[in-house]
C-alpha cells in the first residue's frame, strides 16, 4: 500500500484555492477549523435554518448557503449526510461548479454506487480520516493527524491527486499518513466495519452479554461493568498494542477463556452471517435500502432508535457513568451538584 505523509505533498498544489465545507457536523466542523488554521480561505455551506450556523459563526468561519459556497469555491467538500447529498449536489452544486474545480468526499458510498455523477470537467477526489470528527480536530490541536484514506475519482486536469494530498495535510492527515485506496475499496470496507463490528456486531454482543447476566439473576449494574464499561480498556489495548499485546496485559485466566471459548461466540454461523453483510454491501443492496428507508421517512429507522434508547443498559449506564467523574457525564454530574 502506498502511504503519503506531509513530505510527499506538492508545496502550493491548493494555495490560493478557495475550500467551501458543505455541512458542519462532525467531520464537517473538523475540516472546516483544520483548514482555516492550516491558512486556508475556507467558507462552510449550510442549508437554510441549519443549527450549526451559530456554531460555525462563533468560531470565526465564514458561513453562507450551499449553493453561494460553491460558486465562491475551487474545491467542494461533500459532508453532509449520505442520503442527503445526491439531492444537494443536483440542485445546489452542480450548475455552481466551474470546469476545473475539485469536487470531494469523505466517503465513497455517493460515488461507488452512483448516486453522484460528478460532471467530466470536475476532478472529483476523497479523503477519508479513520477517525470521527472531535478526533480528527483533538489530534490536530495536539500536534499530530488522523491517518485517512485517499483516492482519486476523475483527474479532470492532470492534478487531481496532489490537491487531494494538499488537502489531505491541511486537515492534519499528512501526519497520520493517507493511504492510497479507491472510492470502492473505502466504502465497502467502511459499511462492513460499522456493521458487523465496531457499531452492529459490537452492540449487539455487549446487549445481549448484559441480558444474559440479568436474566441469569445477576445486578444489573455488575452486568454493565462487565460486558460494557470495561470493554473500553480492552479496546485500548488493542488499539496501542494490538491482539497480541492485549492477551499479554491481561490475567492467564482471562487469556485461556479468551483463547477457549472466543470462537464459540463468533463460530462459523457468525463467519456466513459476515459474508452475506459484504454481499450485500457489495452489490448495492444495502444502499438501496437505506436510501429507501430515508426517501420513506426513516420511520422504521426511528422505530428501532427509539427502542434502542429504552434497553435497560442504557438506563443503568446513565446512572453509573454519573458516579465517575473522570467521563463527561460524571463530570457534568459534579458540576451540577456542586452549582457549576
Amino acid at each position: 500500500m502506498e502511504i503519503y505523509y506531509q513530505k510527499d505533498v506538492e508545496p502550493g498544489a491548493i494555495d490560493g484555492k478557495k475550500v467551501a465545507i458543505l455541512g458542519y457536523g462532525s467531520q464537517g466542523h473538523a475540516h472546516a477549523l483544520n483548514l482555516r488554521d492550516s491558512g486556508i480561505d475556507v467558507r462552510v455551506g449550510l442549508r437554510e435554518g441549519s443549527n450549526s450556523k451559530a456554531k460555525a459563526q462563533e468560531e470565526g468561519l465564514a458561513v453562507t448557503d450551499m449553493a453561494t459556497a460553491a460558486k465562491e469555491a475551487d474545491i467542494v467538500m461533500m459532508l453532509c449526510p449520505d442520503t442527503e447529498q445526491k439531492k444537494i449536489y443536483e440542485e445546489q452544486i452542480a450548475e455552481n461548479m466551474k470546469h476545473g474545480d475539485t469536487l470531494l468526499f469523505a466517503h465513497g458510498f455517493n460515488i461507488h454506487f452512483n448516486c453522484i455523477t460528478p460532471d467530466p470537467s470536475l476532478d472529483v477526489g476523497m479523503i477519508a480520516p479513520k477517525g470521527p470528527g472531535h478526533l480528527v480536530r483533538r489530534t490536530f490541536v495536539e500536534g499530530g493527524g488522523v491517518p485517512a484514506l485517499v483516492a482519486v475519482g476523475q483527474d479532470a486536469t492532470g492534478s487531481a491527486k496532489q490537491k487531494v494530498l494538499a488537502y489531505g495535510a491541511g486537515i492534519g492527515a499528512g501526519i497520520g499518513g493517507m493511504l492510497e485506496s479507491t472510492f470502492k475499496e473505502e466504502c465497502e470496507t467502511d459499511l462492513f466495519g460499522e456493521q458487523v463490528v465496531l457499531c452492529g456486531g459490537l452492540v449487539a454482543l455487549v446487549q445481549n452479554s448484559f441480558e444474559t447476566l440479568v436474566a441469569a439473576g445477576y445486578q444489573p449494574e455488575v452486568a454493565y461493568f462487565e460486558c460494557l464499561h470495561e470493554l473500553k480498556l480492552i479496546a485500548d489495548l488493542m488499539y496501542e498494542q494490538g491482539i497480541g499485546g492485549m492477551l499479554y496485559s491481561i490475567s492467564d485466566t482471562a487469556e485461556y477463556g479468551a483463547l477457549t471459548r472466543g470462537d464459540r461466540i463468533v463460530d462459523d454461523k457468525t463467519r456466513k452471517s459476515m459474508e452475506k453483510i459484504l454481499a450485500e454491501i457489495q452489490s448495492g443492496d444495502f444502499a438501496k435500502e437505506w436510501i429507501a428507508e430515508s426517501d420513506g421517512g426513516r420511520k422504521n429507522f426511528e422505530k428501532m432508535e427509539a427502542a434502542q434508547a429504552k434497553h435497560q443498559i442504557e438506563e443503568v449506564g446513565e446512572k453509573l457513568r454519573k458516579m465517575m467523574p473522570w467521563i463527561s457525564e460524571g463530570k457534568k454530574s459534579v458540576q451540577e451538584s456542586s452549582g457549576g
